[in-house]
């Protein structure tokens, strides 16, 4: 029996959302089960003090924590599937660019800092207003921003700028990180491709597939040891 793309991709929905509440159960269940033990250690320790039993709690809750852990990242594994192969709905605004670009600007620079990360940008001084959803657009940037501090990890430089192209508005995020091998380069907007042993390799994807649902683009050039810079053109709102 052959399954067509279409119905492969609802039963691969269905799926994962089969898997996302009993997972919702194991970690409500673990969060129960760290507490129960953190408060039978605090009462024995209060009665006996450190002892073998006491060990034995301190390793059970390490285990715990490492199985929370990774109960989480598969949860974001799960949402982030959700994401990619869900229908993109926008919800269509007027939206400026320069104006949205500051806003992340201003929310991420205190994480940048902390990485050792120095933000430069040139914004376009008119507005660049486009038919857009800004919540997407948001996650597209920080998405971005995210990608780049992890290709930076002693530091660096992130460029941000804002431009007008005929009848695009355009954004040019590049960092000083590590960069992309050629034969990688090519990939790296493919469906659980990752660079990054943790990465879910839906990032990019996803980010493509807001862009082109706004009738946009995004592209990527990098060099080996000098960084990577994403553009990305947005068609501005008709006058």
């Amino acid at each position: 029996m052959k399954i067509g793309l279409e119905e492969l991709g609802k039963l691969t929905g269905e799926l994962a959302h089969e898997i996302k509440n009993p997972l919702s159960t194991i970690k409500i269940n673990l969060k129960l089960i760290r507490e129960d033990l953190e408060a039978a250690q605090s009462a024995q320790a209060g009665q006996t003090g450190q002892g073998p039993s006491s060990q034995s709690f301190t390793r059970a809750l390490r285990k715990i924590a490492v199985v929370e852990k990774e109960t989480s990242r598969l949860e974001q594994i799960l949402e982030g599937f959700l994401r990619y192969i869900g229908k993109t709905e926008l919800q269509l605004a007027s939206v400026d660019i320069s104006s949205l670009i500051s806003d992340m600007i201003d929310f991420y620079s205190p994480q940048a800092s902390g990485h050792s990360i120095i933000i430069r940008q040139q914004l376009y001084e008119e507005p660049l207003v486009c038919k857009a959803d800004e919540g997407m657009l948001k996650q597209v940037i920080l998405n971005l921003f995210i990608n780049a501090r992890q290709a930076m990890s002693d530091g660096g430089e992130l460029m941000i700028r804002t431009a007008r192209r005929k009848k695009d508005a355009v954004i040019q995020i590049s960092d000083t990180g590590t960069g992309i091998a050629p034969d990688k380069l090519s990939k790296i907007f493919d469906a659980y491709y990752s660079s990054r042993p943790q990465g879910s390799g839906l990032g990019l994807p996803t980010a493509k597939k807001i862009i082109e649902a706004h009738n946009g683009t995004i592209s990527v050039d990098s060099e080996l040891g000098k960084g990577t810079s994403f553009t990305i053109k947005v068609p501005l709102r008709d006058s």
